[in-house]
């Protein structure tokens, strides 16, 4: 008998309505080591080459045990698709639409990052949703190194 392909098969996780998220839910992504390869690439990709970034004794001569990783590339280890919420959105994604960040604490090569996104709020609109999220970002000390909120568009109906 012929295997009868269904993409439906392949999600990680079933699908959910707006109305089956629930405030408090927390999709945590795997934790992650950053390396002096990772801060290499990303200041490729970003084009941000001050020397705060990749040279020790520029860094040091400021005030920094060691360079500093790139703020935004701790903001993308909060990534949605780095958890499992848009898995969860599935079909009923429309947009991410904002995101706001503090950088409490420096990160540097050889921290372990542990993000986090909770859900704070959903709010119905109409035939959307707005879902809030807050995200932390904490190191292998247990320190939050970056705290802030997402908002994401989704389908009601």
């Amino acid at each position: 008998m012929p295997f009868a392909f269904d993409a439906s098969d392949w999600h990680v996780v079933p699908e959910r309505s707006f109305d089956q998220l629930k405030v408090g839910e927390i999709f945590r992504a795997p934790s992650r080591t950053l390396t002096d390869a990772h801060a290499s690439a990303f200041q490729a990709v970003s084009c941000d080459n001050h020397p705060i970034h990749y040279d020790a004794q520029y860094a040091r001569r400021f005030g920094h045990s060691a360079p500093v990783v790139h703020g935004l590339q701790v903001i993308a280890f909060t990534a949605p698709g780095a958890t499992l919420l848009p898995h969860n959105f599935g079909s009923i994604f429309i947009a991410f639409t904002e995101l706001s960040a503090k950088f409490l604490k420096e990160v540097h090569a050889g921290d372990t990052l542990y993000p986090a996104l909770e859900i704070a709020a959903l709010k119905p609109l109409g035939d959307k949703g707005e879902v809030t999220t807050n995200v932390t970002v904490h190191n292998q000390n247990g320190e939050l190194v970056l705290s802030g909120q997402h908002s994401y568009l989704l389908r009601t109906a």
